[in-house]
């Protein structure tokens, strides 16, 4: 692929070389392989279902430990809430559904309300009268456009969620509330948000505005940071012949290549324990019990896992390659029974100083351990155990389109799943010395996905990296835990907010 001097230089500012690129065009080309999926991970074949007489003594475990680890929150807060506005818009437009008379037979029972009449007096508008006159475009310019709220242009962070005596919360403010009850180290608690660099000054304003009231509050202290995707991250777009798509002034178009670029922010993080969650998946006071009780327990998995890992290479490096066979079948074992991982076909007929390489490989890699939700119908990558490049067979959490679903044998297993992954992970970024892994290299560069968008009336194509839980951390040891389905409350649609988890009593 030929590419001006000037296309080298916009390269070069934007932190990607020419490999990169070429390699990027190759995947237009030839598209991306399938995972080959073996089967869906079920309770008791993949999935670790934790009774409820044994939760006291994982709270305990993690508990006693959350002192001496530094925790850390991760939020990807970036995406706007455009898609959760998008019936609203269309009503906008003078197109009307079910969803839209919904939101207007129950405009007082959101946590916007209050902020929606406010805004519309300052412009001399009156919120009641509208209601009463049926002025629905009125309401919907004065909710999503910058006349108002601007609700429709903001990320979901920053939206009115739930309505309280003293107040309404946006999610940022409920994951303050959520992180102190978890993310809590003497006291001390970490919340990372990324965010997109256009609303990075409202997050920042939110937070000095309303960090010391919670503080005081709930007796913690809060260190609260930012970062946004990085540039060098996004992805070149191509026309549909996949030569180089070029701007109307004939530069590259360079576009934001999916959350599984958050793998480099996360990278950054240095911390012990991470537990990541998504933005909109918060929920009122009384119901956050089970939300933070399965929380701890994860990561007492987690940690157990960690500190199994570590005896085991503590006795594999001993020993060299002498290691008695003993501590090899602990290896074996640990890898398949803990932390769900076998070897490829032939490993038998491997060499003792072979077989010790692998498991000191597999061993030496960062751990998540996965929250998984009985599935209802909800999208969400899914639990399953598939094939790695090197021929091992581990747990993976894997998106519909990674799976041939053209493939008879690949769609009945995918269809087999009964769980999915509603992003509830706690990530062991540290080995046993406590030396950070460098996520990047542990990621999949085989998993990605086309997708067709559009630029100034003409058709692309546009390429985006695996997920953050997907591919990007395909070379990491996984282990899933079954978590009640009450942990899981997305907001996708503004009528999510009037379902009765969203509505304090």
């Amino acid at each position: 692929m030929q590419f001006t001097e000037q296309d080298q230089d916009q390269m070069l500012a934007q932190g990607v070389s020419l490999d990169q690129i070429n390699q990027q065009i190759q995947h237009f080309v030839e598209g991306f392989p399938y995972l080959n999926v073996i089967k869906a991970a079920t309770v008791g074949d993949g999935i670790i279902r934790i009774d409820e007489d044994e939760l006291g003594t994982y709270l305990h475990r993690f508990d006693e430990a959350a002192s001496t680890r530094d925790l850390v929150k991760f939020v990807p807060a970036s995406g706007a809430a455009t898609r959760m506005f998008k019936s609203l818009f269309a009503a906008l437009d003078g197109k009307f559904d079910k969803a839209t008379d919904e939101v207007f037979a129950r405009l007082t029972d959101f946590a916007f309300y209050e902020d929606l009449k406010a805004a519309m007096a300052v412009k001399g508008a009156d919120l009641d009268k509208a209601v009463t006159n049926n002025d629905r475009q009125t309401i919907l310019r004065f909710l999503l456009t910058e006349d108002g709220l601007e609700y429709g242009n903001l990320p979901k962070g920053l939206l009115k969620f739930h309505r309280y005596p003293d107040g309404a919360r946006t999610p940022v403010e409920e994951h303050l509330v959520e992180g102190a009850a978890y993310a809590n180290s003497n006291g001390l608690v970490k919340i990372h948000f990324t965010v997109s660099p256009e609303h990075r000054d409202r997050f920042e304003e939110l937070i000095h505005q309303e960090k010391a009231d919670y503080e005081a509050w709930l007796g913690v202290t809060f260190e609260v940071s930012f970062s946004e995707q990085k540039k060098a991250t996004d992805t070149i777009s191509v026309n549909i012949d996949n030569s180089p798509f070029r701007n109307n002034d004939g530069s590259l178009l360079f576009r934001p290549a999916g959350h599984g670029a958050l793998i480099e922010n996360l990278n950054d993080i240095d911390a012990d324990i991470v537990f990541i969650k998504n933005i909109d998946n918060v929920v009122p006071d009384e119901i956050k019990e089970p939300t933070v009780t399965y929380k701890k327990v994860i990561a007492a998995v987690l940690l157990d896992a960690q500190q199994q890992i570590a005896r085991l290479q503590g006795l594999l490096e001993s020993q060299s390659d002498d290691v008695s066979d003993g501590y090899l079948a602990e290896a074996d074992e640990l890898l398949r029974r803990t932390l769900f991982t076998l070897p490829p076909a032939g490993f038998e007929s491997l060499s003792r100083s072979e077989k010790l390489a692998y498991y000191k490989q597999k061993l030496n890699r960062p751990v998540r351990v996965c929250g998984m939700v009985k599935n209802v119908g909800e999208p969400g990558g899914g639990p399953f155990w598939a094939k790695n490049q090197d021929g091992s067979v581990s747990l993976q959490v894997v998106e519909s389109a990674q799976i041939d679903l053209a493939n008879p044998q690949q769609k009945s297993i995918f269809d087999e799943a009964t769980h999915f992954n509603p992003v509830d992970l706690v990530c062991g970024l540290k080995d046993r010395e406590g030396k950070k892994y460098d996520l990047p290299t542990y990621r999949d560069p085989q998993t990605g996905f086309i997708t067709a968008k559009s630029k100034d009336g003409k058709d692309l194509k546009a390429q985006e990296l695996p997920g953050l839980w997907n591919g990007a951390m395909a070379d990491w040891n996984t282990i899933f835990v079954e978590v009640p389905l009450i942990t899981f409350n997305p907001v996708k649609t503004v009528n999510d907010l009037l379902r009765k988890e969203h509505q304090p009593e």
